[in-house]
C-alpha cells in the first residue's frame, strides 16, 4: 500500500478540520506560559497526526460492515475489500505508537493522559449504533485537540496542576474546546443528511434519520450560535479580531445550510466552509497575538 493509498483510507483532508485547533490551543498556552516557538511544537503536530489517524483508521475497522451495506461507502477500502483487515490493524498500531511516542517525547502529563483520546477514539464509532448523540461525541473527539495542545505545553511549567487547577484552563481553553464540540457536531448532523434514508433502514442512529430535514436545519442553526458564543466567552486576546473572525464564519455556515437548496453541490460547500472556519479564527489568533504579544514570534 502506497501514501496515496494509506491518504485515502484516512481522509488526510479532514486534518484540515482539527489542525488549526490543534495550534490555536498551541499559541494560547505559548502566549500564557512560555514565549518562543520551540521543538514542543513539533511533537506536538506528530501526536495530532497520530491521534487523527488512529481515529481514522479505528472508524473504519469498526464501522466496516456499515459502510458495506450503504451505497455511498461501499467502495471504500475495507468494505469493498482492498484493503486486508490486518493491514489496517498494522495502520492503526503505527499511528497509536506515534500518538504515544509524540506524547512522550512532550512530557509525563501528556503521555499520562493520552489515554483519553484513544478511549474516545473507541468509543466513538459504536455510538451511533445506540443514539443520535453520536454527533456530539465525534465534537468531543475533535474538541480535544486544542485542550490537549494546550497540555502539552502548560504541563511543562504547572505539571498535573495543568489539568486539576481549573483557574488555568477556565474560562479561555474550555470554552474553545466547547466551541468546537458544538462547531463539529453542527457540521456532522448536516453531512449525515447524505445517509438519512439507509440510516432508517439499517437502524443506525443519526440526527437527520430521527427528527427529519426541518430539525436538522434548525438545530444547525442553534449549534452554530452556541458555537460562536462559546469563542465569544473564550476571546483569547479580549479584542475584536478573534471575536469578528467566530461572528463572521457563524454567520457564513448559518447562510450555506439555510441556501443548501439552490447550491450545486451542498455538501462540498458545506465542508469547505466548516473547514476553513478553524483557519479562520486560527488567522485571528496569531493576528491579535502579534499586535499583542510579538515575542512569540521572535
Amino acid at each position: 500500500m502506497n501514501f496515496k493509498q494509506i491518504a485515502e483510507f484516512v481522509k488526510i483532508e479532514h486534518t484540515l478540520f482539527s489542525l488549526p485547533f490543534v495550534l490555536i490551543g498551541y499559541f494560547l498556552a505559548l502566549e500564557q506560559f512560555d514565549d518562543r516557538i520551540g521543538i514542543d511544537l513539533l511533537w506536538i503536530l506528530l501526536a495530532a497526526v497520530g491521534a487523527r489517524g488512529l481515529a481514522m483508521t479505528l472508524n473504519r475497522i469498526i464501522d466496516r460492515d456499515i459502510d458495506a451495506a450503504n451505497p455511498r461507502t461501499e467502495g471504500r477500502h475495507l468494505a469493498s475489500g482492498s484493503m486486508r483487515i490486518q493491514t489496517a490493524w498494522l495502520l492503526s498500531a503505527l499511528f497509536l505508537v506515534l500518538l504515544l511516542v509524540s506524547a512522550g517525547l512532550l512530557n509525563t502529563v501528556a503521555l499520562a493522559m493520552a489515554w483519553l483520546p484513544v478511549l474516545a477514539f473507541v468509543v466513538y464509532p459504536y455510538t451511533k449504533r445506540f443514539t443520535w448523540l453520536c454527533h456530539f461525541w465525534l465534537g468531543l473527539c475533535l474538541g480535544l485537540a486544542p485542550a490537549g495542545a494546550w497540555v502539552a505545553i502548560a504541563a511543562d511549567v504547572h505539571g498535573w496542576e495543568a489539568i486539576t487547577n481549573t483557574k488555568l484552563w477556565a474560562p479561555t481553553i474550555f470554552c474553545i474546546s466547547l466551541g468546537v464540540v458544538f462547531w463539529i457536531a453542527a457540521f456532522d448532523i448536516n453531512y449525515a443528511r447524505m445517509d438519512a434514508e439507509n440510516d432508517r433502514k439499517q437502524g443506525i442512529h443519526s440526527f437527520p434519520s430521527k427528527f427529519g430535514e426541518v430539525a436538522t436545519t434548525r438545530t444547525t442553526i442553534q449549534l452554530s450560535l452556541l458555537w460562536f458564543a462559546c469563542f465569544a466567552v473564550a476571546d483569547p486576546m479580549d479584542g475584536i479580531w478573534f471575536l469578528a473572525a467566530a461572528g463572521l464564519m457563524a454567520l457564513a455556515n448559518i447562510y450555506v445550510v439555510l441556501r443548501m437548496e439552490r447550491l450545486v453541490d451542498f455538501q462540498n460547500t458545506l465542508f469547505r466552509i466548516s473547514m476553513l472556519t478553524g483557519w479562520v479564527l486560527l488567522a485571528a489568533v496569531l493576528l491579535g497575538f502579534s499586535i499583542e504579544s510579538p515575542t512569540i514570534f521572535g
